[in-house]
């Protein structure tokens, strides 16, 4: 598929913008819209009735899914659930030698929660999506795909679902599910955490060794007739794969790698992330604050991960957000590898901690009286920021990290805070005195190219280049949050604004923008023809 056309369906997928005529208020396509009664759904072609092409029923007809925009393992779950099969294990693509009819479907608006064909419209592909579910665990009431209260349907062939009393299971029962589900290693293991849920408890113990594939592959012993309440198996397995940043100037830095299904790639750069998405990434390596998102390209394509920026925001894990596709232009992010902010409002507030040794990161927070304004331009100098509004001992917590003995003796024109001079060691630094600081939003906001100053083309100067905002659907809500910044009165009216030729410019997700993260958190770098224009009172 032309990477410019899959580019355009994955804005479609991550903002959810409508073309005009293409959906209506349900989210079906108005011509050949699908009935009103539930259609079937199910997995073919695969070595069970939880895996293999996804196809959905429409008037008597059963077409497969198409497999761009890329699923997620986080769609993937919602067709499991309503297969009435286990967790997403897998999701992959199969291409076909001639084009077909079939249901293309956001895996956004699947993770939504609407039924599947609430999410279809009407398309015309080669590319066929590929699910598998496992077909006798899962793992249910969790707060990720790796754990949840643990359920098993011992006959994939007629689905019956049942809990599993504590009694019953060990640590090694636990391994081979949690192998089973392409998760990491056991946790934790205890009893009703994910609560007690709808299924009859199980009478049959698990009696694994810790190497089955499968939990059914392993024996069990003679049935148990009652268990008591309270006691049903749920687990919490640890995240697969891993996460690293390569090719930079130390592991705080360089193209994002993600290890998923046993594989490394680097992820794409179009998957349009802010530095708000990046932060979670930072946060994971154990590195600083995010302090910036670019782009490497390289001469061909190359398989890559691509994971919506939103996604990643929103506290799943990255594996859960991955999509398979081919692109060779790959994500790049700067992390600061020595100073952090923690527990603030955004990106450019928090309680200061630092890492003396980039190599080996061990962070230590800061002692009020070690520490002093030309010490806090540096640092907020470092992270991107703007200068120094507020510092204040305790402001943002004490935190756990250990209070740190050295004290900063900067000028003030230093690149990094590790680049000043330190005084001696001292013994001793008095509660509730960790230093918190709260550093200006870097770059600007303006309107041009209106009547006033109030009105107009919505630009941002960002990573220190001014750049319009690209015209995503914004609400007065998200319009109202720029027009404060500018001082300017409410938001009036949102409009967009169409030029010949495309240019770089900032997206910028209305959603994001109402949670109260500031502009440019909420930035990521693409082109377009279209701009946001805004009128403020």
């Amino acid at each position: 598929m032309d990477h410019l056309l899959l580019l355009v369906m994955l804005l479609v997928c991550s903002s959810g913008l409508q073309a005009e005529g293409e959906l209506n208020s349900t989210g079906l396509q108005a011509e050949g819209e699908l009935n009103s009664t539930e259609p079937g759904v199910r997995l073919v072609g695969g070595e069970s009735r939880c895996a293999g092409a996804l196809e959905l029923e429409h008037q008597g007809e059963w077409r497969p899914v198409e497999g761009y925009p890329p699923w997620t393992l986080k769609a993937a779950g919602v067709a499991c659930r309503e297969l009435d099969c286990g967790s997403a294990v897998s999701v992959g693509r199969r291409e076909e030698s001639s084009k077909r009819d079939v249901w293309w479907i956001r895996p956004n608006c699947a993770e939504s929660g609407s039924a599947l064909r609430e999410c279809a419209a009407s398309s015309y592909s080669e590319h066929i999506l590929n699910l598998t579910c496992s077909d006798s665990v899962r793992l249910l009431g969790g707060t990720a795909l790796c754990s949840g209260r643990l359920e098993v349907n011992s006959d994939p062939s007629d689905p019956s679902w049942s809990s599993v009393c504590e009694a019953d299971f060990d640590q090694q029962d636990a391994q081979v599910v949690c192998r089973q589900l392409g998760c990491g290693a056991p946790s934790v293991l205890q009893g009703a955490l994910y609560g007690e849920g709808e299924a009859p408890m199980g009478t049959k113990e698990f009696q694994c060794g810790g190497h089955e594939s499968a939990l059914l592959d392993c024996s069990s012993a003679s049935e148990r007739s009652t268990c008591s309440p309270g006691t049903a198996v749920s687990l919490t397995c640890s995240e697969p794969g891993g996460v690293q940043l390569v090719g930079g100037e130390s592991r705080c830095a360089g193209a994002l790698e993600l290890e998923h299904q046993g594989e490394w790639r680097p992820v794409d750069f179009h998957s349009l992330w802010t530095l708000k998405a990046a932060g979670v990434v930072c946060r994971e390596l154990d590195c600083g604050s995010a302090v910036s998102v670019g782009e490497r390209e390289e001469s061909s394509e190359r398989d890559v991960w691509w994971i919506s920026s939103n996604c990643a925001e929103s506290g799943s894990a990255l594996w859960e957000c991955a999509a398979s596709l081919s692109s060779n232009f790959f994500l790049n992010l700067t992390c600061s590898d020595s100073v952090r902010l923690l527990g603030g409002t955004a990106l450019c507030s928090g309680r200061l901690e630092v890492n003396s040794d980039p190599s080996d990161p061990s962070w230590s927070s800061v002692c009020e009286a070690d520490f002093d304004q030309q010490d806090a331009q540096v640092v907020c100098r470092q992270l991107g920021c703007g200068a120094p509004s507020v510092l204040q001992g305790a402001l943002y917590g004490e935190g756990e990290a250990p209070m740190g003995t050295k004290e900063f003796q900067c000028g003030g024109h230093e690149s990094a805070l590790l680049d000043c001079s330190s005084a001696s060691e001292r013994n001793t630094c008095s509660p509730g005195t960790a230093v918190s600081l709260t550093c200006s939003e870097p770059g600007g906001v303006q309107l041009v190219g209106g009547e006033s100053r109030c009105a107009g083309a919505l630009e941002l100067e960002h990573q220190g280049e001014w750049r319009p905002v690209g015209a995503i659907p914004w609400t007065l809500k998200a319009a109202g949050v720029a027009c404060r910044e500018l001082d300017c009165g409410s938001a009036v009216s949102v409009r967009r604004r169409e030029e010949s030729s495309e240019r770089d410019v900032w997206r910028i997700r209305s959603l994001c923008v109402e949670s109260g993260s500031a502009l440019r958190e909420c930035a990521a770098s693409y082109s377009s023809n279209s701009f946001l224009n805004l009128t403020c009172s």
